[in-house]
């Protein structure tokens, strides 16, 4: 009986990290596809990091936050009790965590992008904190997440500064400082 409590639990555990983890590499396919036709073409701040560096702390901030859910999924009663709020703002917050990419890199939108960080953020730190109330360790984990959405959100702020958007992707560039 302990054995398969032991199977159940880390099922569980392995699905709560897989399940934001998929979002990611779904999203990093669409990423790799806008990287050298249109990202790479774009003015970016001196604090950019290499490429590289996004897919591991992605990866291992969606493992952080998913073993977090399993946390309060299991100490605050599952989808109907204490938990169901907080397990609602993971949600709200995992959809638009997947939004961006598809916002910035499949519609080129860095305006777009930043509204939705912006948002993401919020309710990132929501959940976080709803998380804490349930399980201290759970709140602990978005902590290095929260520190990368305020750093993403800066650079994301940044290039939409350093790329004004064209009048065909939906509102009219800004004019130029000879303009003025």
């Amino acid at each position: 009986m302990a054995e398969e409590n032991t199977t159940k639990t880390a099922l569980r555990i392995a699905g709560a990290v897989l399940l934001p983890n998929l979002g990611g590499m779904i999203n990093g396919r669409l990423t790799r596809n806008h990287l050298k036709n249109w990202y790479a073409n774009l003015n970016f701040p001196s604090f950019r990091p290499p490429n590289w560096v996004f897919a591991p702390v992605w990866t291992s901030l969606y493992a952080g936050m998913g073993y977090a859910s399993y946390l309060v999924w299991r100490d605050g009663g599952g989808f109907s009790g204490d938990a169901q709020l907080p397990l609602i703002a993971y949600g709200t917050q995992l959809a638009l965590n997947w939004a961006w990419t598809p916002i910035f890199f499949g519609k080129h939108s860095i305006k777009g992008g930043l509204i939705d960080i912006v948002a993401l953020t919020a309710t990132a730190g929501a959940c976080g904190l709803l998380f804490y109330r349930i399980n201290q360790t759970a709140g602990l984990l978005f902590l290095p997440y929260m520190a990368w959405l305020g750093f993403a959100t800066t650079l994301n702020y940044a290039m939409w500064k350093l790329n004004p958007e064209q009048p065909n992707q939906g509102e009219q560039a800004a004019p130029s400082r000879k303009q003025q």
